[in-house]
């Protein structure tokens, strides 16, 4: 664990930039709040992703580390920056596809299937032009997915049981895919099965001490995409239930009443 930390962190400064001005935008807008936490947290997540040694081994080294990325970029920073939003934002100009769960749903599922596409898998992890296209789309469609849920108005969010539906199918499609991945004879992302021109010295141990053969990394790719990511689906739909029992009345406290 130690020597992953030691790998090249790759900063960039249009991402570190970005961030630091969503965060003095937020504050502009919103101000110091309760909520300001979620947000920050959201974007300290969106730079681990793209700056720490986890981007380096994403970047054609291991199929699982580019996975990971991929869990980060859709599921975890859209909604920790969502879960950030003052509850009281309304939105005098909202987009059309906010409203719409099945949009929603469609977003944040079909991002996996998409960018797993040989072509488009290979060429995310080859060219810095479509990886930056990439992340953003991860972002944005991730951020479709979790307004159905996290939206910053109740009103705005989807019921509790159909909010239950939404995730536990999100949840098994995105496992469909995990268990493709897992057991495929083919590699879904060719190019993490070759070596590439700028070799770490990490890849020798990862090879030869840790037995991560390519085969193996995209099995371990698929399994987080099958159990880790289905997890986050799960959690929110707990969230969800506890949401409904909350609103539901109790029939004993009305008849004392």
């Amino acid at each position: 664990m130690t020597r992953f930390f030691l790998l090249p962190w790759t900063w960039n400064p249009a991402v570190t930039l970005s961030a630091l001005l969503a965060l003095a935008a937020y504050i502009i807008a919103f101000r110091v709040n309760r909520r300001i936490g979620w947000f920050a947290a959201g974007l300290v997540v969106l730079l681990f992703t793209l700056q720490s040694p986890l981007n380096t081994l994403a970047n054609g080294y291991l199929f699982s580390a580019h996975m990971v990325q991929h869990i980060l970029l859709l599921l975890i920073v859209p909604a920790l920056l969502l879960l950030g939003l003052p509850r009281s934002l309304s939105l005098s100009l909202r987009p059309r596809l906010l409203g719409r769960p099945a949009a929603g749903w469609l977003a944040g599922v079909g991002a996996m299937w998409f960018w797993h596409a040989p072509v488009l898998c290979n060429a995310a992890a080859s060219s810095r032009f479509v990886f930056a296209l990439q992340t953003l789309s991860l972002l944005v469609l991730g951020s479709l997915f979790w307004w159905q849920i996290l939206a910053p108005r109740e009103e705005d969010r989807l019921s509790p049981p159909g909010a239950v539906l939404y995730l536990l199918s999100a949840c098994v499609t995105c496992s469909v895919l995990g268990i493709i991945i897992t057991f495929s004879p083919v590699a879904v992302c060719p190019v993490y099965t070759q070596k590439p021109a700028h070799h770490l010295p990490i890849m020798e141990t990862l090879r030869t001490d840790w037995g991560i053969s390519p085969q193996r990394d995209q099995q371990i790719g698929g399994l987080l995409m099958w159990v880790p990511m289905c997890l986050i689906y799960l959690a929110a739909i707990f969230a969800q239930l506890a949401r409904w029992f909350a609103r539901t009345p109790d029939p004993e406290a009305k008849e004392v009443s």
